[in-house]
């Protein structure tokens, strides 16, 4: 344990805290007698708090007063180090005095080991990331600080005191152990002690930062082929993990650990870049070097996401990335985060290419029961409208890299008939482009219908399902309003033709002038046309199926708008003479005109059976 005695006796001299300047005209007057002074102060303190003598160490920067009297002692016996190198190089005088030199600096490295070590958890980067920025020091906090008078420093510990009132006891710990860290990094360099400091500082460090990572997941032997021969559901689970890890590995981690090396080595550029290096380079190499690896494996379309997810961790990232690390030493770093952004970046790329040929190679050849919604639409139009939650991304993807419309794709596809606007940024063209890829392929499978109308329906069905994810996702701010009126009005165009032909035969069975006078044979002939041409019609198209109720209410209100009105007429004008000859068993008139609402409202459902439907159809549609 350290003796008690002398305690401030040697430090009430100015002499011991202010060395007189050698050029002043006092120096070699006094410069040996303060010499020898400041040597047997050193003996006494340095004697004291030799940690050789102590079996617990206790230790000396517990104790503010003795902190500083050990640190002035140092500085004193400094002093007098220089001047017998430079009056007495022989002298024994110099030889004491480097064996005090080599005894303090043993006891500082292991102070400097243990506050450290016992001060693990208030030096943890994230408390030191939380409060370092916005207060830098404390009063206490280098070498040559120690070396003020008492009084003065009595006056900064009363402000640090009033100071720290309102700080957390955690942040108020934290940085008075870097205050006294940095105090003894700054002695122990000045002194020539720089390796041994820095040596105890990166392993202690070092283990702290790869624990560090440990826990957050980060796994240094994750290689390209390790990687190459995972399943996707194993490697898939590892992005999720390093996608959770990243963002506190940089933004605690690194951080803390960088302002930690700055304020312990503020003295030394050099060192601090030497520490930080060491310590956080080759973690920093293994989490960056992930998502290149990824990058690198071969992909499919669907494993798109994550790659982007990847993509927008690092890019978000590297500011600070460029910040932490912009030491020359840790170009090493930034060059791998660059290169995995480039990496990944051209793998979206080519993912983006690669799904565009699925969907041209798709050569699937069943139809669709009813004219449904094609398994193809489904999966192009989740993929882009998950697509569009990434469109920042995307932009800066694809920005260098511009999109060449093929000639043959019309002008109007982009433009609005009625406006002048156009689809313009290159994500919005190639969003744009793929989908026009997509409704080409549906044309194709269209013709394999064998009904026309139901190849109608079918395309109605499919567009009027493209139009809805575009207006209900960020598709729409890609594609523009312009683009999905466009678009609308051929879903119209489709259900038009789908009514105009499924239905012709149905209004070919009327004549043209439904209220002019004809025979009641030729009456009987319509009539019977009309029920034969509805049943059929019905019958063939009421297993169809129209999945969205907008576009279903639309074609069955033009429906009605279409037939009713003048089956209707006709209705009124010759139903009197079905009417009469109807008691004697003869009438012809299957439907009125309020059946056929009924009938319709049963259609594009896709539920019914033909058996029912005959059953129904066979039992007439008026009530007697």
């Amino acid at each position: 344990m350290p003796r008690k005695g002398m305690r401030n006796i040697f430090f009430k001299s100015p002499s011991l805290t202010r060395m007189t300047p050698p050029s002043s005209p006092l120096h070699h007057t006094f410069s040996e007698s303060l010499m020898e002074e400041n040597i047997e102060v050193a003996q006494f303190i340095i004697t004291k708090w030799d940690s050789s003598h102590d079996d617990n160490l206790v230790s000396l920067f517990s104790d503010k007063d003795e902190a500083r009297q050990y640190m002035g002692s140092i500085k004193g016996l400094q002093k007098a180090m220089k001047y017998l190198v430079l009056h007495q190089s022989n002298s024994e005088k110099l030889v004491r005095a480097q064996l005090l030199m080599q005894t303090a600096m043993q006891r500082l490295q292991n102070e400097f080991y243990q506050i450290l070590k016992s001060n693990r958890d208030y030096l943890d980067p994230e408390s030191v990331s939380a409060h370092s920025s916005s207060r830098p020091s404390v009063s206490r906090s280098s070498f040559s600080e120690f070396e003020e008078e008492e009084e003065e420093e009595e006056e900064e510990e009363d402000e640090s005191e009033n100071e720290n009132d309102s700080v957390p006891e955690v942040e108020t710990a934290s940085l008075a152990a870097m205050a006294d860290l940095r105090a003894i990094a700054e002695a122990m360099i000045s002194a020539g002690y720089a390796k041994e400091c820095i040596k105890v500082y990166k392993i202690i460090r070092k283990s702290i930062v790869d624990e560090a990572l440990y826990h957050l997941g980060v796994e240094r032997e994750l290689t390209f082929q390790r990687i190459q021969k995972m399943e996707w559901e194993v490697l898939e689970f590892k992005i999720k993990n390093w996608l959770s890890a990243v963002k506190m590995a940089v933004k605690t981690l690194f951080y803390g650990e960088r302002l930690l090396c700055d304020q312990v080595f503020s003295v030394s550029a050099a060192i601090r870049e030497s520490c930080f290096t060491e310590i956080s380079k080759e973690g920093a190499l293994a989490l960056f070097g992930f998502p290149e690896n990824v990058a690198k494996c071969k992909q499919t379309p669907e494993k798109l996401f994550r790659i982007l997810d990847l993509y927008e961790a690092v890019s978000g990232l590297w500011p600070e990335v460029e910040s932490i690390f912009s030491f020359e030493s840790t170009a090493a770093v930034r060059a791998t985060a660059v290169n995995s952004l480039i990496k990944l970046g051209d793998t979206v790329r080519t993912m983006l290419m690669d799904f565009e040929t699925a969907i041209q190679k798709d050569s699937s050849k069943t139809t669709v029961p009813g004219g449904g919604i094609h398994p193809l639409t489904r999966y192009v139009m989740n993929y882009i409208s998950f697509l569009a939650d990434y469109c920042g991304i995307l932009s800066n993807i694809f920005e260098d890299w511009p999109f060449t419309v093929p000639s043959a794709l019309p002008e109007s596809y982009f433009r609005s008939p009625d406006s002048e606007g156009s689809i313009s940024s290159p994500i919005s063209v190639r969003v744009a482009w793929l989908i026009l890829v997509m409704l080409c392929k549906l044309d194709g499978k269209a013709a394999m219908y064998k009904d026309v109308p139901l190849s109608y329906l079918f395309l109605a069905n499919n567009l009027q399902y493209v139009t809805e994810k575009v207006r209900q996702s960020n598709l729409k701010f890609l594609l523009g309003d312009d683009w999905l009126i466009n678009h609308e009005l051929k879903v119209k165009q489709y259900a038009e033709n789908y009514e105009k032909i499924g239905w012709s035969k149905v209004l070919a069975s009327l004549p043209e002038n439904q209220t002019a006078e004809i025979p009641a044979d030729r009456v009987n002939d319509h009539f019977k046309k009309f029920n034969s041409a509805f049943e059929e019609a019905y019958m063939k198209q009421v297993s169809w199926v129209v999945p969205d109720p907008k576009l279903r209410d639309h074609i069955k209100i033009s429906l009605a708008r279409r037939i009713i009105p003048i089956y209707e007429e006709f209705y009124e004008s010759n139903g009197g003479v079905q009417m009469k000859k109807e008691m004697w068993g003869e009438s012809f008139i299957r439907f009125t005109p309020d059946d056929l609402g009924n009938y319709w409202s049963d259609m594009f459902y896709g539920s019914r059976s033909s058996g029912s439907v005959s059953s129904s159809l066979r039992g007439g549609g008026r009530s007697h």
